[in-house]
């Protein structure tokens, strides 16, 4: 078991620029070498021994592959949890929700103490933001990487599963150059940090990224990155490869459909019946336009010498609601896409170009947000509105409260809670026998 301070099972702690920095297992006369996360001990007879059995142990630890990666999503399943707002449940029943959907992967855009303190003891993993507005003064220098991590990270471990930080949000796909330029430098001091931290076993170091990198999209091969971005998405990417960091993006059929609808069938985005999309290039059929998305993302990584990375959905959602303008927001069209794409997800599959790596993704959002800025539709992708209770049926349970006792309903009866637990499962659906 992995506690603060100490090296993963992994027994490699950080990649810097200089190389590989070996764990502190390692160690004479008893010598602990982790490789491949199989632990190999040994005991020498000798100093002169030990020594030649050191090297040849180290030589045999430098030919077997070295998984530098960690893995910050368990199942497939994740939930966005945003907090533009001044009407939603206390980070507390926001546990109680969770817990209840059996959603265990979540991302907050920030690293707000309340909601870290809250899930403690949940087992709940969570992705904690490090905003845009911290990237130029975290690029400067490490240090001030460590006091970030130091405040907002490491007093909420182990108690508390952080196990990623998300370095920026969309950063590439925006219209601040400067933020582009600090990007790399931001990324890598926080991984120094986290890695001089011994946390870099637990904690993943990733940035999302918008539809807005690509220069198209249209069949998913034909995909490739911006030529303005390549230079600072590649070096990007190859600090990802090296870490064994996803490649996380914002990916959004409402946004596609929205802004053709003349032209995308909307069965085509909503995961229904429909004749779908065939791209010659690869001789694969697509039946909806989510998928589409992720093997355009993986297109575009091929071409950019990135094949074997992992591709990762951090955003994706439909609008309840939205202005005249938004077509296709409304309450029938997002509860037909989140319905569908959680079976879709829970189904653990590939797509049609990469089948035998099951697509994960974070749904965007848990909340209406009532305070966000924009159209209409932003602050309406909630699965759950401001007082707990379901959008729309797709499975789940809502929290609502009671006149005058607040409880939670389940199998072993009723308890004492800051809410009541709705079971909201339609009897004319067939309840999902799924798990997150």
């Amino acid at each position: 078991m992995t506690t603060e301070g100490q090296a993963g099972s992994c027994g490699v702690s950080s990649f810097a620029s200089s190389g590989l920095v070996l764990s502190s297992r390692v160690k004479l006369p008893h010598l602990i070498i982790s490789t491949n996360c199989m632990l190999l001990p040994v005991q020498f007879a000798s100093n002169q021994m030990g020594f030649s059995s050191l090297f040849f142990l180290l030589f045999l630890l430098l030919l077997s592959p070295i998984d530098l990666s960690v893995h910050a999503f368990t199942g497939t399943y994740g939930i966005n949890y945003g907090r533009i707002a001044d009407n939603i449940p206390s980070p507390e029943s926001v546990v109680t929700l969770l817990k209840a959907a059996k959603i265990k992967n979540v991302r907050i855009y920030d690293a707000n103490h309340d909601v870290l303190t809250a899930f403690k003891g949940s087992g709940i993993e969570i992705i904690v933001g490090l905003g845009n507005e911290f990237l130029k003064e975290i690029s400067v220098g490490e240090d001030h990487a460590i006091d970030w991590i130091k405040e907002n990270v490491q007093p909420f471990l182990p108690g508390t599963k952080i196990r990623g930080i998300a370095v920026g949000n969309e950063v590439l796909g925006s219209t601040d150059p400067e933020l582009w330029e600090v990007l790399l430098n931001a990324v890598k001091n926080v991984y120094t940090a986290v890695s001089r931290l011994h946390l870099a076993d637990d904690i993943e170091v990733s940035s999302p990224h918008s539809e807005a990198v690509f220069a198209n999209s249209f069949p998913p091969s034909a995909c490739i990155f911006k030529e303005t971005l390549l230079p600072y998405m590649k070096p990007l990417l190859q600090f990802f490869s090296q870490i064994g960091s996803p490649f996380y993006i914002n990916a959004y059929p409402f946004l596609a459909y929205m802004s053709d609808p003349e032209h995308i069938d909307l069965n085509y985005a909503l995961f229904q019946s429909n004749p779908g999309i065939h791209d010659s290039k690869t001789n694969l059929h697509y039946d909806n336009m989510f998928d589409a998305q992720v093997d355009a993302a993986y297109a575009a990584l091929e071409k950019a010498g990135f094949a074997k990375m992992e591709v990762i959905v951090s955003e994706t959602g439909w609008a309840s609601k939205g202005d005249a303008t938004e077509a296709g927001a409304n309450v029938k069209n997002a509860r037909t896409y989140n319905y569908n794409l959680r079976k879709r997800l829970m189904k653990k599959k590939g797509t049609p170009y990469r089948p035998k790596i099951a697509v994960k993704a974070y749904i965007f959002a848990l909340f209406n947000e009532n305070l966000k800025p924009g159209p209409t539709s932003e602050r309406n992708f909630g699965l759950f509105k401001a007082d707990g209770s379901i959008s729309y049926d797709i499975g789940f349970t809502g929290l609502t409260s009671a006149a005058s006792s607040l409880k939670v309903t389940g199998a072993g009866g009723w308890f004492q809670s800051s809410y009541l637990v709705v079971f909201a499962t339609c009897a004319a659906v067939v309840p999902l026998a799924l798990t997150s």
